[in-house]
């Protein structure tokens, strides 16, 4: 990452930023969303690849702004909701797309399922990610 970090500093006009918008593994929160309101059901688990991958890219960032090419000016974390209109759905895009990632315990999936059967027709099962957004200016 550090390589990709040398090319954007060399093609980025001085004074320029760069956008760094990423999710951040926290063990994000199982929500079921309905109009009767929010309910958790759980947490992710979050496998050592996904941990390693955010350490990966705060050390690459960090020796950016040791080799001088850019620095930090603002950093703020929001959330950002994945939802679904079944578990079944869910359960499955976590599978498929966030295998060596992410994962549910049994008890989270049985506990987000019953919740959502019983919450009413408008329920949705939900994942809420911490998302990381900093603004780095090429120095």
């Amino acid at each position: 990452m550090v390589h990709a970090l040398s090319e954007i500093h060399r093609v980025l006009r001085p004074g320029g930023s760069l956008i760094d918008l990423r999710p951040v593994d926290d063990r994000w929160s199982i929500e079921v969303n309905s109009k009767g309101g929010i309910q958790q059901t759980g947490r992710m688990i979050d496998y050592p690849k996904g941990l390693e991958d955010d350490a990966a890219s705060e050390r690459a960032m960090s020796q950016a702004e040791v080799n001088g090419w850019f620095t930090r000016e603002e950093m703020a974390s929001f959330p950002l909701y994945y939802s679904w209109d079944t578990p079944k759905e869910m359960e499955d895009y976590i599978t498929e797309e966030w295998e060596n990632e992410n994962a549910l315990e049994e008890s989270t999936k049985t506990l987000t399922r019953s919740t959502w059967a019983s919450a009413g027709p408008d329920a949705r099962p939900r994942v809420r990610l911490t998302m990381s957004i900093a603004r780095w200016n090429k120095i």
